[in-house]
């Protein structure tokens, strides 16, 4: 079978990237006024690696968090699947299709929605950019009333098709964003950071559009997101990247068993206790402490020893146990020291 040509979606992933790299030459200016002038003469350059030889595959109906630091590669790869970006060395294929063959069958088939780019017209009213892209798309007319009709009730924008989309808040912009992706009903959803910016209420709509979305059609996504609310709540598995290096592929709750050695334990003293400044941590690390509650941290190993010691020795109300916050965990991550080479896949 040619590599550019649709394989049959039960006999490989949806998505499969092998090795894929990619490399940025950056041109170093050396400063003042003397710099630029050396810099008519000659230029120094550098590679800077941004995706470094990363390899997973992506099955049918996954959804899937893109995860990283800042600078962590996650958008450049986005782009290279989508096409727009050539790799430096590997390969990948996605529906079949390698992306920056640019086949209009797989164009036909994708869509990536930029957090931070705007695919709308500014000067148009939502519906006529809405419109455009079923002109673009060639969408009969019946299906593109349907779908714009289901999709807008679900986002709660359906009053506001009428809009110019440069008057539209923000989060109601993303979300007619988010139609005009999804009109075409692509197989493959590519999103990069959707909920960027977005007030509380707006963010909690998108992510349930998107789960119902995936749950019905049976769309294949992978999501960057900085907001880890996102990414709890819409994926079970996560893909994290670091440095452009690939670092855990694997479900979200190994993430807790392979990296959160510890757990939160919240103590609610009795009504009238009064508590004492110091010495709780013996039990473990501090995190709050007050006449009302003791919440610590402590390594999962001793936690029922723990809560047997507070339950002894305190006037204890009420306690709770809780898992550290994948923020954290993922946070720690990120900023811990990793030996070359020691990176997990």
């Amino acid at each position: 079978m040619p590599a550019s040509a649709p394989a049959p979606a039960d006999l490989a992933p949806t998505i499969r990237v092998e090795r894929l790299a990619k490399s940025f030459r950056t041109y170093r200016k050396q400063p003042g006024l003397i710099g630029s002038l050396k810099g008519l003469v000659h230029r120094d350059h550098e590679s800077v690696h941004a995706v470094k030889e990363i390899s997973f595959t992506i099955d049918q109906g996954e959804l899937v968090g893109f995860v990283g630091p800042n600078g962590a590669g996650k958008t450049t790869t986005l782009k290279m699947l989508a096409g727009l970006i050539y790799p430096s060395s590997g390969s990948a294929h996605v529906l079949g299709y390698v992306p920056w063959e640019r086949k209009d069958g797989y164009r036909r088939q994708f869509a990536l929605l930029l957090g931070q780019k705007n695919q709308l017209w500014w000067d148009l009213p939502a519906r006529e950019s809405l419109e455009l892209n079923a002109r673009i798309y060639a969408i009969p007319r019946p299906e593109f009333e349907r779908a714009v009709a289901e999709m807008t009730e679900l986002l709660d924008v359906k009053d506001k098709l009428g809009v110019m989309v440069r008057e539209l808040s923000l989060g109601e912009r993303m979300k007619m964003e988010l139609i005009a992706a999804l009109l075409h009903q692509p197989r493959v959803l590519f999103l990069d950071e959707p909920t960027i910016g977005l007030d509380v209420v707006s963010q909690k709509n998108v992510r349930e559009f998107l789960r119902h979305h995936n749950a019905t059609r049976k769309t294949t996504v992978l999501l960057t997101s900085h907001y880890m609310a996102d990414i709890e709540q819409l994926c079970r598995r996560v893909i994290i990247i670091d440095h452009g290096s690939l670092f855990f592929d694997g479900r979200l709750s190994d993430v807790l068993d392979r990296f959160a050695d510890f757990k939160l334990i919240t103590i609610h003293f009795a009504t009238g206790h009064t508590s004492p400044a110091s010495g709780f941590d013996r039990f473990g690390e501090v995190v709050e402490v007050s006449d009302a509650l003791l919440r610590l941290k402590v390594k999962r190993d001793r936690v029922t020893t723990v809560c047997k010691a507070l339950l002894d020795e305190l006037p204890v109300k009420d306690i709770d146990i809780e898992e550290v916050p994948i923020e954290d965990i993922i946070r720690q991550i990120f900023t811990r020291t990793q030996p070359a080479g020691d990176q997990l896949a």
